[in-house]
């Protein structure tokens, strides 16, 4: 009867503890995607990533326009040359050819690199900004809004972390 009782009293004493657990669980959720749009360092990043990336294409223009420019010289010289240094000409050619072949791929990554330097900074200023404000509202679950169906305009902490950060 005393292990009855024992047991009795730890189920009810885990259910009580189940119920307030509950009650002390607040959900809210958030647009991630728009407060980082709305920040003024997003604005600057993408300009410099825009500015970065005319560069590289430039660089590419460059190198295809002294190709070219080497090719029309073998095609033009090419009569006087011995065999020897037609072949020469012909895989510094090659060579050249297949360096811009791969350019594209290096300007993406050089690209996603650039990209991934520059918003991370961003990125963890708003992930902080929305961890202050879910502890000071006492959210203990902050979703994105993307990944949610349903949800209740007052739980949206989008305002409030836009006001944490100073933003409209």
């Amino acid at each position: 009867m005393k292990k009855v009782l024992s047991i009795l009293m730890v189920a009810v004493a885990l259910v009580m503890v189940s119920s307030t657990v509950k009650a002390q669980t607040k959900i809210g959720y958030v647009s991630f995607n728009e407060i980082v749009a709305s920040m003024p360092e997003a604005k600057k990043a993408d300009s410099t990533l825009s500015q970065f990336r005319d560069a590289l294409i430039a660089n590419a223009q460059e190198k295809e326009n002294a190709l070219n420019e080497g090719i029309q010289k073998f095609n033009a010289d090419s009569a006087k040359y011995t065999t020897a240094v037609k072949d020469v000409k012909r895989k510094e050619l090659q060579t050249k050819l297949a360096e811009l072949q791969g350019e594209e791929q290096r300007i993406q990554q050089e690209l996603q690199k650039k990209q991934e330097e520059l918003s991370a900074p961003i990125q963890k200023k708003a992930q902080d900004a929305v961890a202050a404000v879910a502890k000071e509202a006492g959210y203990t679950h902050v979703f994105p809004k993307e990944y949610l169906i349903v949800s209740p305009p007052a739980d949206d902490l989008l305002p409030l972390v836009k006001k944490k950060l100073g933003l409209k």
